[in-house]
């Protein structure tokens, strides 16, 4: 069997680090069995869809390497939800209700009152040709819902383990709404038949949909696929993820916080496993790596403090070739590899080379409180060309002539050459600041 998965989003927001932890984990799973990912569009929700949404969840997948094999858009699959309808109003498994959302709601209030599940009664079933007919001839448009066999539903989740359900302590459900759209309940399996999905890895928040969704597979005559269901994460303090309300979305993390895509892959690809979270600067050592069974049922907790620290240890790792692009729209084309080297072990994020690379070639103004100590060591800069030598070379010699050594020695030097109290090893520094300019700065200038 070759393993076929797929990540389904609705286009209704914007991703957030929940959403994309699912498709990571499909993706990851698709290539380590050699397998395919298809990213599927559910955009049957017509009013709250948005194509701007649509392009934002191929953009934030792009930028995080999940390339798909395959692309499907549930609103170009209309007519065969309407044959599968069809065919299961045939069959008697989809029949027509009539009650209103307000008498459906006084029913379960009803029963739930009673200490007794929200159940639907099928009292839809009940009714005769006669009964119907008086309801269209009011003006009722029935929805549709799908007969459930009363029996049990088992599978054994990737994640979960044996899962069983009583098909009688389920509710049938509700495929076709009174507009004639289909539900998610019944375009979700027929994509999935249709598209020969093999695995459906997804949150536990679809565990009872899945125990209905087994039936209809079932009555369409497609393949069930194996399941997984994986636990939701959560923001640090313990509250859910929503695409309505933003929360952590992929497109501020990646735009307003400046996090490279393998610092927050590395994290989701192990938040909630057995594994240690480490930087891994490809996807390929993620894929390597990855196994489902390593997967908790405990509820991960995703903080954004512990993204920040591994972003800052993935670009301390990043040679200058992966990050060349991001200086230059930071519009540091100049840039080179000496002085991302020079500068990467003190940076959580690109943006901030910009402080350093003004260090180094604008003007700064100098903390100069130590004249007389900066005019000897102005004295004795070496001349140029310079190199990683030259700092420890010119110190040897202030030290030989002042007297000075440590916090005395090297702190007012870094204070007068880069405006600072600390920062990048001024031995990388010194080269890429040059002769003319540390010479000025010694003096007290700023330069």
């Amino acid at each position: 069997m070759s393993v076929a998965v797929r990540f389904a989003p609705s286009p209704t927001g914007l991703l957030h680090v929940g959403n994309v932890r699912l498709a990571l984990v499909n993706w990851l799973f698709a290539r380590k069995a050699g397998g395919t990912f298809l990213l599927r569009l559910d955009d049957t929700d017509e009013e709250r869809s948005k194509p701007e949404y649509a392009e934002g969840i191929e953009r934030d997948l792009i930028w995080l390497g999940l390339t798909w094999d395959r692309f499907a858009r549930e609103s170009d699959r209309y007519g065969r939800y309407d044959e599968e309808a069809a065919a299961l109003k045939a069959s008697g498994r989809l029949y027509p209700c009539y009650e209103t959302p307000e008498e459906l709601n006084l029913k379960r209030a009803s029963l739930v009152s009673q200490g007794r599940p929200p159940i639907y009664d099928r009292a839809a079933l009940r009714l005769s040709d006669a009964d119907r007919a008086r309801l269209e001839s009011e003006g009722r448009t029935p929805h549709w819902r799908f007969k459930l066999e009363h029996t049990p539903v088992e599978w054994t989740d990737l994640v979960r383990g044996p899962v069983h359900f009583e098909g009688s302590a389920l509710s049938d459900p509700v495929l076709i709404r009174e507009d004639g759209r289909p539900l998610y309940t019944l375009t979700s399996v027929v994509d999935d038949a249709d598209l020969a999905i093999t695995h459906v890895i997804r949150g536990e928040d679809h565990v009872a949909n899945t125990a209905v969704q087994i039936q209809i597979f079932q009555a369409v005559g497609g393949a069930v696929p194996v399941f997984a269901h994986l636990p939701l994460l959560t923001d640090a303090t313990g509250q859910g993820l929503s695409k309505r309300l933003g929360s952590l979305s992929v497109a501020s993390l990646r735009e307003e916080e400046g996090i490279e895509p393998m610092a927050l892959a590395s994290l989701l690809a192990k938040l909630g496993t057995s594994d240690a979270i480490e930087p891994r600067l490809t996807l390929d050592e993620l894929v390597a790596e990855f196994d489902i069974a390593k997967v908790s049922r405990a509820t991960p907790k995703f903080d954004p403090e512990e993204l920040l620290r591994l972003n800052a240890r993935i670009l301390h790792l990043l040679p200058f070739e992966r990050v060349a692009g991001e200086l230059a729209a930071l519009g540091l084309d100049d840039a080179d590899a000496a002085f991302w080297e020079a500068v990467r072990p003190n940076l959580s994020r690109v943006a901030e080379a910009r402080d350093w690379w003004a260090v180094t070639h604008a003007p700064v103004a100098p903390v100069a409180d130590d004249p007389v100590f900066l005019a000897e060591a102005a004295a004795l800069l070496p001349e140029e060309p310079w190199d990683l030598s030259t700092w420890g070379t010119w110190t040897g010699a202030v030290k030989a002539r002042t007297g000075r050594k440590g916090k005395d020695l090297f702190l007012p030097l870094r204070r007068a050459l880069t405006g600072r109290d600390h920062g990048p090893e001024l031995k990388n520094l010194l080269p890429l600041i040059g002769r003319t300019r540390a010479q000025k700065r010694l003096a007290g200038e700023t330069a």
